[in-house]
C-alpha cells in the first residue's frame, strides 16, 4: 500500500465530533446539581404515586416509610367518592372555551402591538401585562360582589348570575391569562419579517387576512406552547372555582378533591390516588404537544 493511499485514507477519516467534550470537574459538578434538582422535583410525585398504591390500614400500622399493602382500590374508591366522571366534564366545559378565548383575544392584541407602530403600544402592552402582577386575592371581594349582581343572558346561562356559572369561571380565567399570552405572542410576532406584510398589502390583503392567513400560521409553535401552559394552568385552577361556585355538581375536578376529605378524618392514601387521577389529563396533553411545546419555546431564541 502506497504512502499516498494511506494519506488519503487518513485525510478522509471523520474528525472527532466537537460535541464530545471532556468531563471536567466543573461539568461533573453541574450534572450532579441538575440530577439532584430533578430528583428533588420528582420526589413528591413519586411519593404520591407510592402512597396511592397502598392501603390505609397497612400504612396506619407500619407507617408511610415502609413497603407493602399494595392495592388499586384507592383509585376505584376515589373515582366513585369524588364523582370524577362528572367533574372531569365540568373541567372540559371550563378549560376548552377559556383557552380558545384567551389565545384568540391575546393574538388579536399581540398582532396590533407587533404590526402597528403608535404611541400607546407600550401602554397597551403594560395594561395587559399588569394583570399578572396583581395578586388575585386582592380582587376577591369586588369581583365576588360583581359576580353576584351581573345577570347572564338566557341563551348562554346555566345560572341566573355570573356567580355559580361556567361562564363566570371562563371569563375570570380569560381575564387573568390574557396578559401573559399577549406578552409572549407580541414578542414572537415582532420577530416575523415585515416583508411578509408588505407583500400581503401589495396583493390587496386586508388587515384581517394579514392576521388570519399570514401571522397566525407562522405563530403555530408559539400558540401550541401557550395552549399547553394555559390548559395546565386553567385546568389546575382551584381558587376561583372554590370562591365563585356554589353548586357541587358544577365544580371542576380539582375542587372536587375536597370530597375526599372527611370532617374529622382524612385518608391520605385516598387523596393521593385522587390527585394522581386529576393530574393524568395534563400529563397526556403535555406529552401529546411536547414537540410543539419545545419548538415554540426555542424558536426565536436566536433571532435578532
Amino acid at each position: 500500500m502506497s504512502t499516498a493511499t494511506v494519506t488519503r485514507r487518513t485525510e478522509g477519516e471523520p474528525e472527532a465530533s466537537p460535541r464530545r467534550r471532556r468531563l471536567t470537574p466543573l461539568r461533573l459538578l453541574l450534572h450532579g446539581f441538575l440530577i439532584t434538582v430533578a430528583l428533588v422535583w420528582l420526589f413528591p410525585i413519586a411519593w404520591a404515586v407510592l402512597t396511592s398504591l397502598r392501603s390505609y390500614d397497612y400504612t396506619a400500622a407500619n407507617g408511610y416509610v415502609s413497603f407493602g399493602g399494595w392495592t388499586f382500590d384507592n383509585y376505584v374508591t376515589a373515582w366513585q367518592t369524588a364523582e370524577f366522571g362528572q367533574h372531569f366534564l365540568n373541567s372540559v366545559y371550563i378549560t376548552v372555551p377559556a383557552v380558545l378565548l384567551t389565545l384568540f383575544l391575546a393574538s388579536c392584541v399581540a398582532f396590533v402591538i407587533a404590526r402597528f407602530s403608535w404611541k400607546l403600544n407600550i401602554v397597551l402592552l403594560g395594561v395587559f401585562t399588569a394583570a399578572n402582577l396583581l395578586p388575585q386575592q386582592a380582587l376577591l371581594i369586588p369581583l365576588f360582589r360583581v359576580f353576584t349582581q351581573v345577570p347572564l343572558p338566557e341563551f348562554m346561562s346555566d345560572s341566573e348570575l355570573l356567580y355559580d356559572s361556567y361562564w363566570g369561571l371562563i371569563l375570570i380565567n380569560v381575564a387573568f391569562q390574557c396578559g401573559f399570552c399577549v406578552f409572549v405572542l407580541s414578542n414572537y410576532m415582532k420577530a416575523l419579517p415585515r416583508d411578509l406584510y408588505e407583500a400581503a398589502m401589495v396583493d390587496g390583503a386586508s388587515i384581517w387576512r394579514q392576521y388570519w392567513q399570514v401571522t397566525m400560521p407562522l405563530c403555530r409553535p408559539a400558540l401550541a406552547a401557550l395552549a399547553t401552559l394555559e390548559v395546565t394552568w386553567i385546568y389546575n385552577e382551584f381558587f376561583w372555582a372554590t370562591v365563585l361556585m356554589r353548586t357541587g355538581d358544577k365544580f371542576p375536578v380539582t375542587s372536587s378533591l375536597n370530597n375526599l376529605r372527611g370532617e374529622f378524618f382524612t385518608d391520605n392514601n385516598l387523596v393521593s390516588a385522587g390527585s394522581v387521577l386529576v393530574a393524568i389529563p395534563t400529563l397526556v396533553i403535555f406529552f401529546m404537544l411536547q414537540r410543539h411545546f419545545v419548538r415554540g419555546l426555542t424558536l426565536g431564541a436566536s433571532k435578532g
